[in-house]
């Protein structure tokens, strides 16, 4: 489970709208088509080689490793993703291939614990020796997430024994103590699974290992320095470029961090075990932490489309301000680590910015990076594309102009199936009083809110519309506390309980309306958000966006594609005064909300290159289409931020 205030997944159901449709796709399509990569069975994609890996470890063929030395972890998102589905839709040929792949894993576990078939078939003498590069404890913890949402689906504690073997493994191994290594991994991950480990198993020496882990990283001696002196190395991978050990987040202690730093994922995966630690220990200096991180992050380095990351080499973060828009990297990964860390951030804090952020990503950025269809994926989601250019510029060689089908590094696809396969964690928590609604999504749930058990359903067409009606069915009278977000994007808010309307302004906090009263079987709440069309701006130090607007509609950033308003998209100008309008189109990329409106297209006066003539302007009718849903037409120029004139 996410966090503990987190709804089971079997007590939640989305069964229709614009997140049941991804959750579906997810269920459906997703699941089926990524083993399928995984086993090197989908033609045309790139070779996975993941399930063959542990077969040759297990001894059930032979063989040569193939891949990176993280490649194990596709493998483990995956069981985690199959498992929340498990959780939600009971299905026994899913069941029984989970089954097999366990016992094969089983089989290629060590007997001391140890699992990593990298190591195991390549390079053995190399176990524990190059944390700062291999992914040894990173692997463990996918896997460790894997075995907790393996056993809370299913009850069975078959993948859950395989975890615990190895979580036990590494806490023999790491610490300051006689004999143990003092470092501490490359790529943070198994932090964060540890605490969701001593929470399944009640085993509090589980959260002291992760403790164990973000307390040691980055004091002196820096660990790193020693392991490249042991490694013989002069120094580290080209990828370290600039930011030394802050690529991996190494330099100074994990309190000391003011701006998120290096490479993004690793960025994100610390601090959502930083939230986890401070929340479960009751730590405000961690949580003072989290809080200075997050607000540099929001004020400095997020895209607005939730993206984050935007230098490619190295995946990482870039300087203050530095968000450009074509060579923009925002993984995929990235988002979701982002909407991993606003959900901790709400247990420490019930803010509504932390709600908006977690949105903005996951309506934008995470969506981008799977197709209509759920066998094509994005790993880097740039917010303008010439494909021409792509193709060809070097700074641009990471950008794909379609999305494909899978990565020699396809950390993405199964971690998109995994966070939307799970939804229900992000969606709402468990309040000491009541219970609060961070996404609105049409669903039925129940809760027990009072000392008792009650049945809730949400109905609503968001993110297209946002009239908002949620019931209340308690057996019984309750006496309970509502918290529901208040989207920082909407400027106009309005509530009513039964039919009379609530003053905002005497109950609403932090971005939440509180909503403290003895609830009634038949009670309705009925919330509306209206949705108008916002033009964006950024900061004006950010000078890739000078002099351009992007548009926004709820939680939705639009872009405008080639398919809808032809070539040379940076020739579009948007006038001040151009009245905009929306309209749902049901024939469109499933069902979307368009954005039209008169725009003007820039025309050269002549053909010189460089010319005195002023250039002339002709009429042209600007289409937009929610970010999310773009390139599921073919290949074509995509552009959010839109100059306006």
């Amino acid at each position: 489970m996410t966090s503990p205030t987190c709804l089971a997944l079997p007590k939640i159901r989305f069964e229709r709208g614009f997140l049941a449709e991804r959750a579906r796709l997810v269920r459906e399509v997703v699941i089926p088509f990524q083993w399928e990569a995984l086993n090197d069975r989908v033609p045309g994609a790139e070779r996975s080689g993941t399930v063959n890996n542990f077969q040759i470890a297990a001894g059930e063929k032979t063989g040569k490793f193939h891949g990176f030395w993280f490649q194990d972890s596709d493998l483990a998102k995956w069981i985690e993703a199959a498992s929340f589905r498990l959780a939600t839709h009971p299905d026994a040929a899913l069941e029984a291939e989970l089954d097999s792949i366990i016992a094969t894993i089983a089989k290629a576990q060590q007997a001391d614990g140890y699992l990593d078939t990298y190591i195991q078939l390549v390079e053995p003498a190399k176990k524990w020796a190059n944390l700062f590069e291999y992914h040894e404890l990173y692997i463990a913890g996918h896997f460790i997430e894997a075995g907790v949402a393996h056993f809370e689906a299913t009850g069975k504690r078959t993948l859950l024994a395989i975890v615990c073997k190895l979580a036990d493994m590494v806490e023999r191994t790491f610490g300051t103590g006689a004999g143990q290594i003092p470092g501490y991994c490359g790529h943070e991950e198994i932090e964060l699974a540890l605490i969701k480990l001593a929470r399944t198993t009640g085993e509090k020496r589980y959260a002291q290992l992760a403790a164990y882990f973000i307390n040691q990283r980055g004091t002196a001696p820096l660990y790193f320095e020693g392991e490249l002196k042991r490694l013989g190395m002069e120094k580290p991978p080209v990828y370290f470029y600039a930011d030394g050990w802050d690529y991996l987040q190494g330099s100074r202690p994990v309190r000391e961090l003011v701006d998120p730093t290096g490479h993004s994922v690793r960025m994100m995966y610390l601090a959502t075990a930083m939230a986890d630690l401070a929340l479960a220990r009751k730590d405000d200096s961690l949580r003072r932490a989290c809080t200075t991180l997050w607000e540099n992050l929001c004020r400095y380095h997020l895209y607005v489309t939730g993206g984050i990351g935007s230098e490619w080499m190295g995946e990482k973060f870039a300087e203050r301000y530095d968000l450009p828009n074509d060579r923009a990297y925002a993984e995929s990964c990235a988002g979701i680590g982002l909407v991993f860390w606003a959900r901790r951030m709400l247990d420490l804090e019930l803010r509504g910015t932390y709600a908006d952020v977690m949105e903005r990503a996951l309506y934008n950025n995470v969506l981008a990076g799977m197709a209509l269809d759920g066998k094509t994926f994005f790993y880097v989601n740039p917010l303008e594309i010439r494909p021409a250019e792509a193709k060809r510029r070097y700074d641009q060689h990471y950008i794909k102009t379609q999305r494909v089908p899978w990565f020699g590094c396809a950390c993405c696809p199964p971690n998109i199936a995994r966070t939307l396969a799970s939804l229900g964690y992000y969606t709402h928590s468990v309040q000491p009083d009541g219970l609060a609604v961070h996404l609105y999504a049409d669903c039925k749930f129940e809760a027990t809110v009072g000392g008792q058990k009650a049945n809730f359903a949400l109905h609503t067409d968001y993110p297209w519309d946002g009239a908002v009606r949620l019931e209340v069915s308690p057996a019984q009278p309750v006496t309970f506390t509502f918290r529901l977000r208040l989207p920082g994007w909407c400027t106009a808010p309005a509530a009513q309980v039964n039919g009379v309307a609530v003053d905002l302004a005497a109950h609403t906090r932090d971005g939440y309306l509180h909503l403290a009263r003895e609830w009634r079987a038949g009670d309705v709440v009925t919330l509306g958000f209206p949705m108008t069309i916002q033009r964006v701006r950024a900061h004006p130090a950010v000078h890739h966006d000078t002099g351009c607007v992007a548009l926004q509609r709820g939680p939705m950033v639009f872009c405008v594609e080639q398919a809808d308003n032809g070539a040379g998209l940076g020739l579009l100008r948007l006038p001040k005064s151009a009245p905009l309008a929306a309209r749902f189109d049901s024939k469109l990329l499933g069902g979307a909300v368009v954005i039209e409106g008169p725009a003007q297209r820039v025309r050269a006066a002549n053909d010189e290159l460089y010319s005195t003539a002023e250039p002339t302007v002709a009429p042209a009718i600007l289409k937009a289409v929610p970010y999310c849903l773009w390139n599921n037409r073919g290949e074509g120029e995509m552009q959010v931020w839109i100059h306006e004139s």
